[in-house]
């Protein structure tokens, strides 16, 4: 007869091992996590546009409109869907992610020189703080009369008036997170021998990252809406960026064109709204205040 022969305390032994094959089991968790927070994000902005379709078809089965002044969903996502694969739309799209790009990248440079400078000198905060502030409230299609008049009909004119639009935004997002930096920090990095330049790479910077990322954040949305407002006022020999073929699609009343092309704006925004909601969820949880 045979016996099965178990050492002493096997019965721990097992549930010790029979543990160990659980947690390589469940080595499929993180993935199932990632999956799980995916969903979380996607699900709401699916049932916003799904709310935002049935509005829109609500509009236009109240009459409000003639169906060839606002047409419906069932409509336009066809001439949307043949827009989006058309080379000379994405060549569009090129363009004016190119100028968003530059135009972002030289404002977030002053934005950073002018916040840094001003939040050291009380007497620059003084003289600049408030019109910092006031060229941030001022409206960008304000400046595109000047802008033309110093520029032409350039690269140059758009670019200007999407740094201004930016810019004030970056600064005050620079300034508030220095003001809001902890003093007894400060005094930690000087007893440290922190100074100038080395302060704020390894001390004021980090610190004031929150409020600098809404800062850049915000000045994102000016420069997104400033380049919009630059492409339809500013149209440059023969180039065609999304403002120009927006401006085309209204001057041949063709409102599906017309509202193919704000989709695919608002689209880029919210992408980018999303990478930015990205880099703060990764402060957050470098700092420990991520709750999931």
């Amino acid at each position: 007869m045979a016996h099965d022969v178990r050492a002493p305390g096997g019965g721990a032994l097992d549930r010790e091992l029979a543990g160990l094959d659980a947690l390589e089991l469940g080595g499929g968790g993180a993935p199932r996590r990632a999956l799980q927070r995916a969903w979380s994000a996607i699900w709401p902005m699916a049932a916003a546009a799904l709310i935002g379709l049935l509005a829109w078809q609500v509009v236009v089965w109240s009459g409000w409109k003639e169906p060839w002044v606002l047409p419906g969903p069932k409509d336009t996502l066809p001439v949307f869907k043949d827009q989006v694969t058309s080379s000379r739309f994405w060549d569009a799209v090129a363009l004016t992610m190119q100028r968003a790009v530059i135009g972002f990248a030289l404002a977030i440079a002053i934005g950073v020189l002018v916040g840094a400078l001003v939040s050291q000198s009380r007497i620059l905060r003084r003289a600049f703080g408030s019109l910092i502030t006031g060229l941030q409230t001022m409206p960008s299609i304000a400046w595109f009369p000047l802008a033309i008049l110093l520029f032409q009909l350039s690269e140059s004119a758009i670019l200007f008036v999407v740094v201004l639009g930016a810019a004030p935004s970056i600064a005050n997002g620079l300034i508030t997170g220095v003001d809001y930096t902890p003093p007894i920090l400060l005094r930690a990095g000087k007893v440290m021998g922190l100074r100038g330049v080395n302060l704020y790479r390894h001390l004021i910077m980090p610190a004031s990252l929150p409020s600098f990322v809404a800062g850049l954040k915000q000045g994102w949305a000016f420069a997104w809406r400033s380049l919009m407002a630059g492409e339809l006022l500013v149209i440059i020999g023969d180039t065609t960026s999304l403002g120009v073929l927006l401006s085309q699609a209204r001057e041949l009343n063709n409102t599906a064109d017309m509202i193919s092309y704000m989709i695919v704006i608002l689209v880029i925004g919210i992408v980018i709204d999303q990478l930015f909601g990205v880099v703060d969820r990764s402060i957050r949880t470098r700092w420990g205040l991520d709750q999931d």
